[in-house]
């Protein structure tokens, strides 16, 4: 099984009897193990019952040998949550104990210690990444580790971690450019190193500029990147203020933005994730989102003018590729706004009819969708 082309991890099929039985037997120690953490770790909530002291029971469930455990059936199964509460359960008591010996002297010793934990506990996820790459679980476990770094450590022992991190994200994408849990986990190392838990002397200047880059790189490795695209939407605002853009600025960014995403389409206009950013770029030309767009403060011209510019564009696509349902939807969308924007618009009714019965031919599942809308539009 695949996705985006990159194999997922999955079990082989038993053949022989002889694979049945150690199929049988895997199975066996699996729900043997299973029991044996769960167990040890469920112990803790039966306290009231039990002669031992809360403070005793942690220390001889919360162990070495109980996180082993833990580490033998996640590789099993990273996909059981459960455990990975466990796991957390464990690592904080550990963190806890660290921290509460920490003293003026020992201190730098004691915040090695938890480094190393959590530098052991990063690298026993590497390879579960690796085969799993697409389980949220593994994600998740992992960002806590970093959120547990700011608690325990000092900003610039916790701002290192992060640091790696943001390398890491840029490996896992290298080998799955289209892993949305990778572009999701690397928007919030970004955050993260750009907040002000993390802040240290070489974090003066925002990473907005350098993810920016990023996102240009990975479009230009592979126009599909719905990711990538997404992320640079999500950058652009920011990127903006922080330049202390003016109105000509905006218009310039926004020119520029334009013929990226015409040469994109030119190229794949069967992608929909290209025709989603275009559709980004056309609320800027809407009176309703202009306030939040790129270049808020065009004119009711401006906006015309771009609109009828984006109009012949899209139009002209469709010479070869009459059965792009993207380029249709597109149409009937900017006949819309055109509508709004002026009064003798040139779009005649008939030809968004037109585009309308296309999609219903193209895209029958949707039949509901492009009749409603052409109800909505007689109206």
């Amino acid at each position: 099984m695949t996705s985006h082309g990159v194999p997922r991890g999955s079990g082989i099929q038993p053949t022989t009897d002889q694979d049945r039985r150690k199929e049988q037997q895997k199975i066996r120690d699996y729900k043997g193990l299973v029991e044996s953490v769960n167990s040890r770790v469920s112990l803790l909530c039966d306290v009231i019952l039990s002669r031992l002291t809360p403070t005793s029971i942690r220390e001889h469930q919360y162990n070495v040998e109980t996180l082993e455990l833990t580490s033998k059936l996640l590789k099993s199964n990273p996909e059981y949550f459960t455990i990975w509460n466990h796991r957390r359960l464990i690592m904080q008591h550990f963190f806890e104990q660290d921290s509460n010996q920490t003293s003026r002297t020992t201190g730098d010793q004691n915040q090695k210690a938890v480094v190393d934990m959590i530098d052991d506990d990063l690298a026993f996820l590497l390879p579960l990444l690796r085969k799993f790459p697409k389980c949220y679980w593994i994600w998740n476990y992992r960002l806590w580790l970093l959120e547990e770094s700011m608690h325990f450590l000092s900003a610039a022992e916790a701002r290192k971690l992060w640091q790696q991190e943001l390398a890491l994200a840029g490996k896992v994408l290298s080998l799955d450019s289209r892993n949305f849990h990778g572009w999701g986990y690397r928007r919030t190392v970004v955050q993260a190193l750009d907040g002000a838990v993390l802040e240290g002397e070489d974090s003066s200047t925002s990473m907005t500029e350098q993810e920016f880059i990023y996102t240009t790189k990975m479009i230009n490795t592979n126009l599909s990147n719905f990711s990538a695209w997404h992320t640079r939407s999500k950058l652009i605002p920011r990127l903006l203020n922080e330049r202390r853009a003016d109105n000509e600025a905006r218009k310039n960014f926004l020119d520029e933005e334009l013929e990226l995403i015409q040469r994109a389409l030119w190229a794949g206009s069967d992608d929909q994730s290209l025709w989603f950013y275009h559709q980004y770029l056309m609320s800027t030309f809407d009176p309703r989102y202009a306030r939040d767009s790129i270049a808020p403060d065009l004119t009711a011209d401006e906006r015309v003018k771009y609109v009828a510019q984006e109009f012949d564009r899209v139009q002209e696509m469709l010479d070869g590729a009459e059965d792009c349902k993207w380029i249709y939807q597109s149409l009937i969308q900017l006949s819309i706004l055109y509508k709004s924007l002026i009064t003798n618009c040139p779009v005649k009714a008939s030809s968004v009819q037109t585009w309308i019965d296309e999609l219903l031919r193209l895209d029958p599942l949707r039949a509901g969708r492009w009749n409603d809308l052409k109800s909505s539009l007689d109206n």
